[in-house]
């Protein structure tokens, strides 16, 4: 029998806590340590794991791999630090601050070539948009012509979030990147940007709202809204191709404040049709969230076969940074990131 990989966890914030509950469900992985800046919470919350004095103190631990869930200020320094000390690392969105960040770590993986890296685009893996994918790609709807995206909340979370100095950059980084993200899985590289970016609600220096125009390499226009203003919480991913349309309503989460999570199919009716404005439409439920654990699947999977990472590689955490910085650049009115 295979042994467990030893694992260990840097943060326990909400999202180290998701990755704490999904690892702590595996027989191929055993969770052994961890460190929060907050020791007694971290006990509190996972009291069968080993509490760290420090976060080198977990990367110095006879570990097969650390996931890495701290601010986006931190993040690079651990990812560093434990490629270097031989450790496969699963980290969360963003990968840092800057682009100069993620470029820092890419620079260390191509030294660590043994050590398995990938990010956490969580996005990819829920059922909405595996399944909206697979028929994107299977030509049953002919080719994709453009997309629309929303993702929109009412406001942050963690307190943390409101520093620029720890986060970056606003609800674009925060949460839109999974939307640009989401982009380039359809589409692949984006040639041009055109974007319109505002600090319009509070009196924080980040963005609450940033609206976009991609272009890819082939014309193809995708638009987006990223927004901290959209007081009810929504997710939709529309993709319009030339012989009818897919969009994705909803996506789960563990508090399901975006609704039902739903994949609307639908071919464009004929010309000739009565009213051709009518298609009809297959709607799609998904009631479960397979995201989380496919994502560690993957992950696993990669350490186990030494095969590449396919999904949340490096390479796709760059090309989603590079995108929401040339957002916050072409706007020369929106100045307060730099």
């Amino acid at each position: 029998m295979t042994e467990p990989i030893r694992a260990g966890i840097i943060g326990l914030g909400k999202m180290g806590q998701l990755r704490a509950c999904e690892l702590s469900r595996r027989d191929d992985v055993r969770l052994l340590c961890g460190y929060d800046p907050e020791p007694a919470a971290f006990r509190e919350r996972c009291p069968k794991i080993s509490c760290a004095a420090s976060a080198g103190d977990v990367i110095a631990a006879d570990l097969d791999v650390i996931f890495v869930c701290t601010p986006n200020s931190v993040t690079p320094d651990v990812v560093v630090a434990a490629l270097e000390a031989g450790k496969h690392v699963f980290a969360e969105k963003p990968p840092g601050c800057t682009v100069a960040d993620i470029q820092r770590i890419r620079a260390t993986e191509s030294r660590c070539p043994g050590q398995k890296l990938a990010f956490g685009f969580n996005h990819r893996h829920h059922a909405g948009i595996q399944e909206a994918y697979r028929i994107a790609s299977s030509g049953r709807l002919g080719d994709i012509l453009w997309i629309r995206g929303v993702y929109g909340k009412s406001g942050g979370t963690d307190a943390w979030r409101g520093d620029i100095n720890m986060v970056g950059g606003g609800i674009l980084l925060d949460q839109g990147i999974h939307m640009l993200d989401l982009v380039r899985m359809f589409l692949g590289d984006i040639a041009e940007v055109k974007s319109m970016v505002t600090a319009a609600h509070g009196d924080g220096p980040m963005e609450d709202n940033a609206f976009a125009l991609l272009r890819d390499t082939q014309g193809r226009i995708a638009q987006i809204h990223s927004s901290s203003t959209q007081w009810k919480h929504r997710f939709t991913f529309e993709v319009y191709l030339s012989k009818g349309y897919l969009s994705v309503n909803g996506i789960l989460t563990s508090t399901r404040s975006y609704g039902d999570e739903t994949l609307t199919i639908a071919r464009k009716a004929p010309d000739d049709h009565a009213d051709p404005g009518l298609p009809t439409e297959e709607i799609m439920y998904f009631d479960e969230d397979p995201s989380w654990a496919a994502e560690v699947d993957a992950f696993i999977a990669c350490i186990r076969n030494d095969s590449p990472v396919i999904t949340g590689s490096s390479e796709q955490a760059l090309k989603a940074m590079e995108l929401v910085h040339a957002i916050y650049h072409d706007d020369d009115q929106f100045t307060t990131l730099g």
